[in-house]
């Protein structure tokens, strides 16, 4: 039996002889690595643990003097002859995969009897294969251990990827002879570009054509990462196919990624038959485990086979390329970061020393654009949105950032076409088709963007033609694409890549403005305090008839808010005691909350009605507190009538305990302070001896899972019958036994009448 027998050697079509032939529709699920046949310049065999044949190509009765399915069970000296036996021998105990022995075979019998030939191994599962391929007699190229030596230097001295790629293009035709050598590298969407080239002077230049992702599927880039090198001598090869094409222990065909004679797609044939190609090689290039790009060569005169030397110089080459762009980019990267870093730390400096808040001066700094090469900036933070540069509507932005926050809520994420992420979104691509944005926890994030980048691409023929080959069925076989003439598009929705860096610097700017704002916060709250501690008596207050105890809770993380509380004795008597809360955190808040308690005290010591007081005191607020508003609800008391005038504006009504049960004390009660509205009142009320008011700021009762009143209900079922003698203790357990979820300050004051 030959190697064209028909029961071994299937249709021209059909390279995969494991599987059914493939089609454009099956072009990227095609099982390439595992076609169950070689190319003919080659002899393979599989042996197992035992170094005994269990599969072998169909060409060993010519090249060997057996047919395969004789050798099936044989040692493998019987197979090769005890040269090469040996030398598969040394290969194994020496483990280098892909290492050659060059020897002459003595297998006695066969046209290989005498050849010279290379000898290659590689594991494949449980198999050891054993690649045999003829030295060819007349090899025209010559590599030496200088030459190669001379064209790394040569590489080494490129000062530019670009620089060195052309010079790659150079050495590499030179070590192999080919009409043609491209390199060609991927962009973030696996489309290719033909960077350099060196080629025959009659041949048209392909440099800066483009082919799109689906010339080189998913599978085909993953055996290009493991197999470094592929060769087809001769493009018009019958392929030979192994015996037995199924291993019968696992029933699956032999996994071939590493062989270097395994047969190729008959989809990939045609399509170089298409460009008019005979013989075709390439070289990986991977930066860090990914494929960078490929170097294509190409013949047009017929069969072209390059010598095992000269194959494994090329893919040595490629290796230092692949070391050298990566340092080149590594490079390229440092110094952009350094860059950065300079300009990063003057925006921080600035920042630290602005009197405004450090997200309104960071966003106001005029290099941050710059810093980001962004258009345009946003920033939500407080429930506020702030704005710099080209942006879209608010919503629009909104929308953006929470597309890309989908499980990044702290990260850093970037995006080129935001029209992936919302379809929506496409109608605003002029202005915004790249973004990055920072998070910084829930509710804060920054966003950057970009403008789309309208480019002309030129693609080595129309990259559309597998879609329309697929619309239109299978009787229209446009591709493999036929025309590889130039076909323009303009390629728009897409922004600029973002580097590694600008990645990098956003992290580091979110670190440096956190330290800023701890930095500010603690500042902020050192002073709030000393404002405080100089208005808001530690220590209660006595008077005669009454019992009074207090506590106030600063916010979560130490916050200082606009919360007060005071008690003091009126000309007329009565005791004055009071609950307020300027709204917000921090020290304007803090000093607009003494300007107001140190007001109110004094329009009470004047003798003022309390509605009059509370008037006076929304006139305050209005001009001089500019942007602040207030709640505040006084009691005066007779300690020895127990006659009582309650007066509210916009705060949170007291509870009453009387009797041993507690009720709201829902009194009319004026807007809250700094809207401008007069005609303050006041309810009349007495108080029993025993009976407690117990007046608190709305942090006590503000949940947001719950309605306010709900809330004020709940605080009045824990007050239950009333303190006991320990009223200080009640009203920490009242404060503390709520479950406030607003992030605010707490306030409690409590007033018992005692008997006279």
């Amino acid at each position: 039996m030959t190697d064209t027998d028909p029961a071994l050697v299937p249709d021209r079509e059909a390279h995969t002889p494991a599987y059914q032939t493939p089609d454009l529709t099956t072009c990227d699920r095609e099982p390439i690595h595992i076609p169950g046949a070689i190319q003919p310049h080659g002899v393979l065999l599989a042996l197992d643990d035992e170094m005994r044949v269990a599969a072998a190509s169909a060409n060993t009765d010519r090249h060997l003097g057996v047919p395969a399915p004789e050798l099936i069970g044989r040692p493998v000296a019987e197979a090769l002859g005890p040269s090469a036996a040996q030398a598969v021998a040394d290969l194994v105990e020496r483990a280098e995969p892909g290492e050659p022995a060059r020897v002459v075979l003595d297998t006695g019998r066969g046209d290989l009897h005498q050849r010279l030939a290379d000898v290659l191994t590689h594991r494949s599962g449980d198999h050891l294969v054993v690649e045999v391929e003829p030295v060819a007699s007349s090899s025209s190229q010559h590599v030496s251990y200088r030459s190669t030596r001379s064209a790394v230097t040569r590489l080494t001295a490129a000062a530019s990827v670009e620089d060195l790629t052309g010079r790659l293009a150079v050495e590499i035709r030179s070590l192999t002879g080919f009409d043609r050598v491209m390199v060609y590298r991927f962009d973030e969407q696996w489309n290719g570009e033909v960077v350099a080239e060196e080629k025959l002077d009659r041949l048209n230049s392909f440099k800066g054509l483009h082919y799109p992702a689906s010339d080189i599927p998913a599978q085909a880039r993953r055996l290009y990462t493991a197999n470094w090198t592929r060769l087809i001598a001769d493009i018009g090869y019958r392929p030979v196919p192994l015996h037995p094409v199924r291993d019968p222990g696992t029933g699956r065909p032999l996994d071939l990624s590493h062989s270097v004679l395994r047969s190729v797609s008959p989809i990939h044939i045609e399509y170089l038959t298409n460009m008019g190609v005979t013989a075709s090689m390439s070289v990986s290039i991977v930066i860090e485990g990914v494929l960078w790009g490929l170097i294509a060569c190409h013949h047009y005169s017929g069969p072209h086979q390059p010598s095992l030397d000269a194959r494994s110089a090329a893919e040595f080459l490629g290796q230092t390329a692949s070391s050298l762009i990566a340092d080149r980019e590594r490079s390229d990267q440092r110094a952009a970061a350094l860059a950065a870093r300079s300009v990063l730390s003057e925006i921080v400096s600035s920042v630290a020393s602005d009197p405004r808040t450090p997200h309104q001066a960071l966003m106001a700094h005029p290099s941050l654009l710059t810093l980001f090469e962004a258009t345009g900036a946003a920033m939500w933070v407080d429930g506020e949105l702030i704005r710099v540069g080209d942006l879209p509507p608010d919503s629009v932005v909104t929308r953006i950032a929470d597309a890309l926050a989908a499980g990044h809520e702290d990260g850093v994420v970037t995006t080129q076409q935001v029209a992936e992420l919302d379809p929506t979104l496409a109608e605003h691509s002029a202005l915004v088709s790249g973004a990055l944005r920072i998070g910084n926890g829930t509710g804060r994030w920054m966003l950057l963007v970009r403008p789309e980048r309208r480019q002309v691409v030129d693609w080595g023929g129309d990259p559309t033609n597998k879609a329309i080959a697929a619309a239109e069925g299978p009787d229209v076989r446009l591709s493999p694409r036929k025309s590889f003439e130039k076909w323009q598009q303009v390629v728009s929705g897409r922004s600029r890549p973002w580097e590694s860096w600008h990645a990098q610097t956003a992290g580091e700017m979110r670190a440096h403005i956190t330290n800023v704002l701890v930095q500010r916060t603690q500042e902020q709250v050192s002073v709030a305090e000393s404002l405080q501690r100089s208005v808001v008596p530690y220590e209660v207050p006595r008077f005669d008839g009454i019992e009074l105890s207090a506590l106030y809770l600063s916010a979560p993380g130490s916050q200082i808010g606009g919360d007060w509380w005071d008690a003091l004795e009126l000309p007329d008597g009565r005791v004055a005691v009071v609950a307020g809360d300027v709204a917000g955190h921090g020290v304007k808040a803090a000093a607009a909350m003494v300007q107001a308690r140190t007001a109110l005290r004094a329009y009470l010591l004047e003798g003022h009605p309390l509605g009059h007081c509370l008037d006076r005191l929304d006139n305050l607020v209005v001009r001089l507190l500019d942007g602040h508003t207030a709640t505040v609800l006084v009691v005066a008391i007779d300690p020895q009538s127990g006659r009582t005038e309650v007066a509210s504006a916009g705060h949170p009504p007291a509870l009453l305990v009387s009797g041993g049960r507690t009720q709201v004390l829902d009194v009319a009660k004026r807007p809250l302070l700094g809207v401008g509205v007069v005609g303050g009142l006041s309810a009349p009320l007495t108080l029993e001896p025993g009976d407690t008011l117990l007046l608190y700021s709305d942090g006590v009762v503000e949940n947001r899972d719950a309605d306010i009143d709900a809330s004020i209900a709940q605080l009045a079922g824990l007050a239950g019958t009333g303190p006991d003698d320990d009223l200080e203790a009640w009203v920490g357990r009242l404060v503390r036994g709520t479950d406030p979820t607003q992030g605010d300050d707490r306030t409690a004051v409590a007033l018992r009448r005692l008997p006279f």
